[in-house]
């Protein structure tokens, strides 16, 4: 008898629920599953583990053969490159055998001058660094835990004490806690249930942070003073409309600290003197509905200026695409613009260093970054960086510091391990500081990826992004992984992995299907992919699936969906639109019940949610849309690819409960004997179990079962 056959497939019992909106009556039947602390719920999600483990059991050597696969091609003692804030360089090592890493630093070269006291020093695994000191071990942190994520590690701008904040339930709630460096000793601060992020006072004195509302919204920003009782704690700013979330930083020039308020359409800045820290803070544009801007620091022509990227109406046109302005810090209303609204450019980001700036932006769905150096009367000439590559994602990484001559940028695309770089504005130089290492000889030049397009039914051109290997993909239809996200103005971008390398060669051609919804083309993409125009995510990504078997890539009996979270949604809307052309969906912590969670204002993040997906509370329209499409409320008793969901009980972004409903639904309701699989993690949350190794696991675990599914199982 196999394994297989001694585990029996569980079946949820069905507890009828009528939920009535806008004179429609539905009969949930599963609805009890909600109950988390239940022990009849906690026992259906071990029996589904239970049932998982058994129908995968086959796949446990090819599990531990990819497990060692990641494993032998990951420098596992490693060193970043490190990274100058005031006197010290800051980086992070990982050890091998270890799951976590732990946060460094060591001091500069007090004798180095000019650019040199800008190059980072060349680290190497175990030679000694003089200086070294271990700011935080999580090695040490995770001791007793199952889980452990970090939030923050952040040092006072004098080095002299550090912040840091960690989760360990994976509910993202976070735990702030100080540390003396000076000493070693960790100070009796202690503040729980936080956002995770900490903002220093310029002086070092004081700290802000977040914490959430019942809904886990972030609500109100605190500040804390360093000695004193939490219950001290002044509460600076609080927002009650629940349709925003709060956050702090601070300007990089450090002249300024600024909350910002951001729902998924509108946007509002406050500001603060970081020299008085215990000042109010003070409006810079009053809100707008419909209104997004963000606001940086900067000294032009030696003037304190505002920079301004906003999406407001300029010369009777809304500017989708953002525009950036510069105004005076006196009165930010009045706005000269620097760069107009183009429609093939979308405007994502404006850096300030003393001497220049940086532009982020996407063009031709590709991120770009481009230095503005700055003059006595103004403002030079831009420049565009060019890596001459055809996909690639370009960005600028973290420069920290005010007054530096060089800017750290990161590149990768699916062929190129991170590459780090310092770029020279003064020279144009792009200095190599390191590629991250691929061991056992990969060659990139083996490999291939090119942008394919795949046309909509409304004529639209929806790019996709495809790699692999050249000797291992057979002629003819090629098995094949079809990703997709498309929600909240999200791009997948061009990015190399390690664990993608163990698909690659065994033939498995991985694609990226761009779809409406996310950010890959500008903001007109994500607003065609959202509210009463949903539907177009699930319709390009079936379009560029058609594509990709019409052009034979593929064949719908080699392709597999994959998608998590809001791409879980896609995932099962497309499971029940268009089921003949996959073999096999996968999909992490998924979006499948989206309509009874965003009916429920008492949910986490529900009302936040109304501007992405509309309010189906108030708007029978948008119930009545929301509810054709919504995965759950659409099983049917058809024939099923093979599907496997996994989640996490503390997921508190997307409840586990949405796909334990949906796969009991499934499970009673669909015709034929596709497999059907549903994997709890029971000590995680949204981002999965932590752990690098227990992460490479669970990475094996699901590539393992997409080539069994695909028929690779035996390459």
């Amino acid at each position: 008898m196999s394994v297989e056959s001694v585990v029996a497939a569980p079946v949820a019992k069905k507890v009828p629920v009528e939920r009535e909106h806008h004179g429609d009556v539905f009969i949930d039947e599963y609805e009890w599953l909600r109950e988390k602390q239940d022990p009849e719920v906690l026992a259906h999600l071990a029996a589904e583990n239970a049932y998982t483990e058994a129908q995968t059991a086959h796949l446990r050597g090819l599990r531990e053969k990819i497990f060692d696969e990641i494993k032998s091609r990951t420098q596992e003692t490693d060193l970043s490159v490190p990274l100058r804030i005031g006197d010290y360089w800051y980086y992070s090592r990982s050890f091998e055998g270890k799951q976590y890493g732990a946060s460094c630093r060591c001091p500069i070269d007090a004798e180095a001058v000019g650019i040199d006291a800008w190059t980072p020093p060349q680290l190497e695994v175990g030679a000694e660094i003089p200086g070294e000191e271990v700011l935080l071990d999580v090695n040490a942190l995770a001791e007793g835990h199952e889980f452990i994520s970090i939030g923050t590690v952040a040092p006072s701008r004098d080095g002299q004490l550090l912040a840091y904040s960690f989760d360990v339930l994976g509910d993202e709630r976070y735990t702030l806690r100080f540390k003396d460096l000076r000493t070693g000793e960790l100070l009796p601060d202690e503040i729980v249930g936080t956002t995770g992020g900490a903002t220093w006072s310029h002086d070092g004195t004081h700290v802000f942070y977040q914490t959430v509302n019942e809904a886990w919204r972030p609500d109100t920003v605190w500040r804390h003073r360093l000695g004193t009782e939490r219950a001290e704690d002044v509460k600076v700013f609080h927002e009650p409309d629940e349709r925003y979330w709060v956050g702090i930083s601070t300007t990089r020039s450090e002249k300024y600290l600024i909350i910002g308020l951001h729902s998924k359409i509108t946007s509002e800045q406050w500001l603060l003197d970081s020299a008085t820290p215990e000042g109010e803070f003070q409006v810079i544009l009053p809100r707008r509905e419909g209104v997004e801007y963000s606001v940086e620091h900067a000294v032009i022509g030696g003037e304190d200026r505002f920079l301004i990227l906003h999406n407001d109406v300029v010369d009777g046109v809304k500017a989708e695409n953002f525009v950036l302005c510069e105004a005076p810090v006196a009165d930010p209303s009045r706005m000269t613009q620097l760069i107009g609204h183009s429609d093939d450019v979308r405007l994502e980001d404006i850096d300030a260093f003393r001497d220049y700036l940086v532009l982020s932006y996407r063009r031709e769905a590709l991120p770009r970054v481009a230095v503005w150096p700055l003059t006595e009367s103004g403002y030079g000439e831009r420049r565009e960086l060019d890596f001459d590559l055809e996909l690639f994602s370009a960005g600028a990484g973290s420069s920290p510091e005010w007054e530096q001559p060089t800017l750290r940028i990161g590149l990768t695309s699916f062929l190129t391990p991170m590459r780090i770089y310092d770029y020279v504005p003064a020279t144009g130089a792009l200095l190599l500081r390191k590629e991250a290492p691929v061991l056992g000889g990969y060659d990139p030049d083996e490999y291939v990826q090119q942008r394919d397009w795949a046309i909509a039914g409304d004529g639209t051109r929806i790019p996709i992004s495809l790699v692999w290997k050249k000797d291992a993909v057979a002629e003819g239809p090629k098995p094949l992984l079809l990703y997709g996200y498309g929600s909240y103005e999200s791009p997948i971008d061009p990015y190399f992995s390690v664990a993608r390398l163990s698909l690659l060669e065994r033939g498995m051609v991985y694609a990226v299907a761009h779809v409406r919804g996310g950010g890959e083309m500008g903001r007109l993409w994500y607003e065609q992919g959202k509210l009463l125009s949903k539907k177009n995510t699930f319709t390009d990504f079936i379009d560029c699936a058609r594509h990709l078997i019409d052009t034979g890539v593929t064949a719908a009996d080699r392709m597999v969906a994959d998608g998590g979270s809001a791409g879980g949604l896609l995932m099962g809307a497309v499971a029940n639109m268009a089921p003949e052309l996959f073999r096999g969906i996968l999909t992490s912590v998924p979006f499948v019940d989206p309509l009874t969670s965003i009916l429920d204002e008492d949910l986490p993040l529900t009302v936040i949610e109304w501007d992405e997906w509309g309010n189906p509370v108030a708007d029978k329209e948008v119930y009545e849309y929301i509810k054709s499409y919504s995965p759950y409320e659409n099983v049917a008793a058809k024939d099923y690819p093979a599907i496997l969901a996994i989640t996490g009980l503390n997921d508190t972004r997307v409840l586990y409960v949405e796909p334990a409903k949906w796969v009991a639904k499934l499970r009673d309701t669909k015709t034929g004997d596709s497999q059907l699989l549903l994997k709890t993690e029971m000590s995680a949350g949204h981002g999965g179990v932590s752990g690098r190794y227990e992460k490479w696991k669970e990475i094996a675990f699901e590539f393992a079962w997409l080539l069994d599914t695909v028929g690779l199982s035996g390459e």
